[in-house]
């Protein structure tokens, strides 16, 4: 079975700093691309921040130069490093592994909440 299990959520006032990390098993990991998506409440769903197979990072607009995605290969998990939070990060965050067009899987997610 696949399984992919976020950690690292919480609580955290503005300007801090949490940092998410997803394990995954159960598929050949180093084949998969994988991102973090975002949803907060009365919102749909986005995209903010993907990490290929070979390391390259592409980030949406609200948290470039404030998130950091990043995998390890060797361990089968990746990491969402978030600096300057902001109340509008707060939101549940998935984490992501696909081959586009063919595969894709989820984690359940974790609670990040911003707030003073």
């Amino acid at each position: 079975q696949v399984q992919l299990v976020e950690s690292g959520g919480g609580l955290v006032q503005p300007g801090g700093s949490l940092r998410l990390s997803c394990a995954v098993s159960g598929i050949i990991f180093s084949i998969y691309d994988m991102g973090w998506y975002r949803q907060a409440p009365g919102k749909q769903r986005e995209l903010v921040a993907l990490i290929s197979t070979i390391g390259s990072a592409v980030y949406v607009d609200s948290v470039k130069g404030r998130f950091t995605i990043s995998r390890d290969n060797a361990k089968n998990t990746i990491d969402l490093q978030m600096n300057e939070l902001k109340p509008d990060d707060t939101a549940v965050y998935y984490c992501h592994a696909f081959i586009l067009g063919k595969y894709e899987y989820w984690g359940q997610g974790t609670q990040v909440t911003v707030s003073s």
